[in-house]
């Protein structure tokens, strides 16, 4: 499954499709309603505009404050060199070090990067953890390379950008393609680098590690909880009890696994899920353990039902789980969708297609601009990424907390907190849009803004 693209309007059209296009033309940005970036600072710097922020600090968030580019060689096990792109993008750090995942994905570009670090510095804020927003990436598809390929692809590119990360500068995670092995190769090479005086601060370079080597219980699950914890708290105020709503989700990796898992676990029932292998769909509900087991054999939800000629594959399926295009995934009627996969996948044209009443947001900026006009127009209402998907980063704050007090914590207390910040910054955002009366989308911007705005105000411009 590939990321949609936007039809290019004219010229006239273009110069109209960006609210912010004074601050654009002040610092040269190109104005193209194809780029994710420029998409999302337009959507923050229309929020920056309501709250009235100061200007000096809407022309700073316009821009990260450090884009890092890098090549690097590694051998292959054909005994050839083959040269990665990566990238590592720091947006801001007013409220603390930079915090964001690295992604491995062959789609891996600069601007899709800066618009997912500008996604962390607001995500960071709403959430109120002590950290700024940055995100990383390498241009490589994780699927073709083996495990030990894998292994020198992660430790050459930390090497690589070791100079500009840090426990007290910017601190990496998980993303698309990673996991917790990588973040131990990626702890394991910096600490390696580092001098003897600095080696136990150096484990916590990195977040969402493995438990045994000073990883967090409960980070594993920690953004499917989030979203879970976010709809539990709002839901239930439109109308929609957590018991018998039907849901269904797409992409079906970390995200969207936990997701249905923990949301099946409250009493709903997950009857659809399409990834970038198929969709499938069973109206008495999916039997979300049994198909995080088919995925993590197969690789995807095909084959967990069969229908339409196709046919079962894998140890674990389900009686009643049937095949559907993409399009019946869209129409299948739920209570609630949540987008877990990649960027921009909700378009116009699917839009149209979706038969929900909410949409909880699990995969950063899923909803391309066009299509969430289609869907507020419809009348469907969006719990945005950046309250939605804000438990990863929460949780990945308490494993940085642990690694420097070096103290862990029991999983109860690391849900108990992470269930505190979620439901407060759901609350942040539903006041936010009722004091202003705009979107959810724009209110998350608000609420996350109002905080940075008043550091910035504290702190000045140095000199």
């Amino acid at each position: 499954m590939t990321k949609a693209t936007i039809e290019a309007p004219s010229q006239a059209a273009t110069q109209s499709a960006f609210r912010s296009s004074s601050i654009f033309n002040e610092l040269g940005m190109k104005q193209d309603p194809d780029n994710l970036y420029l998409q999302t600072i337009d959507a923050v710097l229309t929020a920056a505009e309501i709250l009235e922020l100061p200007h000096h600090v809407k022309i700073i968030l316009a821009q990260p404050k450090n884009e890092i580019m890098v090549h690097f060689p590694v051998m292959m096990n054909d005994g050839k060199y083959h040269l990665f792109k990566g990238y590592r993008v720091q947006h801001n750090n007013a409220l603390g070090p930079y915090k964001g995942g690295i992604r491995f994905h062959h789609d891996v570009s600069l601007d899709d990067v800066k618009a997912l670090a500008l996604l962390m510095t607001m995500k960071c804020s709403l959430a109120r953890v002590p950290f700024g927003g940055g995100k990383g990436g390498v241009k490589c598809d994780p699927r073709s390379l083996d495990n030990d390929e894998l292994m020198r692809v992660s430790r050459r590119f930390i090497t690589a950008i070791s100079r500009h990360i840090g426990p007290d500068i910017d601190i990496p995670a998980p993303d698309v393609g990673t996991n917790a092995q990588i973040m131990a190769w990626f702890a394991d090479t910096y600490q390696g680098m580092a001098g003897s005086s600095s080696r136990n601060d150096a484990l916590g370079v990195v977040t969402g590690k493995p438990v045994d080597m000073g990883g967090s219980l409960g980070r594993e699950k920690a953004t499917g909880q989030g979203v879970v914890d976010v709809v539990s708290e709002i839901l239930p105020s439109m109308g929609l009890p957590l018991k018998g709503l039907k849901v269904s989700v797409q992409g079906f990796g970390n995200v969207g696994s936990w997701s249905g898992r923990l949301i099946e676990e409250l009493g709903a029932k997950v009857v659809a899920v399409m990834d970038h292998t198929g969709a499938i769909r069973n109206d008495e509900g999916l039997n979300t353990e049994v198909l995080a087991m088919h995925v993590a054999e197969t690789g995807g939800v095909a084959g967990f039902g069969a229908s339409h000629g196709a046919t079962q594959t894998g140890k674990h399926t389900q009686e009643g789980a049937q095949a559907i295009s993409i399009e019946d995934f869209y129409r299948t009627p739920v209570d609630l969708l949540i987008p877990a996969a990649l960027e921009q996948m909700i378009t116009p044209e699917n839009a149209d297609w979706i038969d929900a009443k909410v949409i909880a947001e699990g995969a950063n900026a899923p909803t391309t601009p066009a299509g969430e006009r289609r869907l507020l127009e419809r009348g469907i209402e969006i719990l945005p990424a950046i309250l939605c998907n804000a438990g990863g980063v929460t949780v990945s704050y308490f494993e940085w907390v642990q690694n420097k007090t070096s103290t862990y914590w029991d999983v109860e207390k690391v849900d108990a907190d992470l269930n505190r910040h979620m439901v407060m910054a759901a609350r942040r955002t539903q006041l936010a849009k009722q004091r202003y009366e705009v979107d959810l989308r724009t209110a998350a911007y608000i609420a996350a803004l109002e905080q940075i705005g008043k550091v910035y105000a504290m702190r000045g411009i140095f000199p």
